[in-house]
């Protein structure tokens, strides 16, 4: 059976944190939020993607426009946007164990190709899903496996989010979940990935006993 792998992009594969913060510090006083202090960031990356939205105070029918704006003024900051570090060795590592690559994300699919190009990266994942959506994530993975022909078994997820983890759930896939990137080690946990890993270092040890478990 076919191996799949799917990353979430922002926060997973790509070091975006910064810049988003500096964004939406930016459109806060247009959308009537609050901007964000490194010591209230750290407040909120223990926190879940809706208890974000709730602290936040933002009204939900200006959160897609908001959204958009983020995704778009990134395009302006592209430059300053990396993968983290040792993540392209990753990627070409399980493309040398035959597994194929995916990416489901809420940034744009141009934005995603221009900072993968920089690494040589482009065709090292077989397709790149966008989707502007919080909470929609997982209406996005089973359009992947309905257009791909792909079974939920042959599947692992990995994000840095609680929202990739539920979305993992709801379309019955495995996740594993990283803490280098919006949420903490903490409020992931609280969500019951199949795994949870600090170091893109033990990403393909993980991926390789959740495909072949012992016992």
């Amino acid at each position: 059976m076919n191996q799949i792998i799917i990353f979430d992009f922002d926060g997973t594969l790509a070091d975006t944190l910064d810049a988003v913060v500096r964004i939406t510090n930016r459109l806060s006083g247009e959308f009537g939020y609050l901007p964000t202090n490194p010591e209230t960031l750290s407040q909120i990356q223990n926190l879940s993607s809706w208890q974000i939205i709730q602290q936040s105070g933002i009204s939900l029918f200006k959160l897609p426009f908001l959204l958009k704006r983020v995704i778009s003024e990134l395009n302006q900051d592209l430059q300053l946007i990396h993968l983290f570090p040792t993540i392209p060795e990753i990627i070409q590592q399980l493309q040398k164990k035959n597994y194929t690559l995916y990416i489901i994300t809420s940034n744009s699919k141009i934005n995603v190709i221009t900072i993968l190009s920089r690494y040589n990266l482009v065709n090292s994942f077989k397709n790149v899903y966008s989707g502007i959506s919080l909470f929609g994530k997982h209406k996005i993975i089973n359009q992947l496996l309905n257009q791909e022909n792909i079974e939920p078994q042959q599947v692992i997820y990995i994000g840095d989010e609680t929202r990739d983890i539920n979305a993992a759930k709801q379309a019955k896939i495995k996740s594993i979940a990283v803490s280098w990137g919006y949420n903490s080690a903490e409020i992931l946990l609280q969500h019951h990935p199949d795994a949870l890993i600090a170091h893109p270092s033990e990403l393909i040890a993980v991926i390789e006993q959740i495909k072949n478990p012992i016992g």
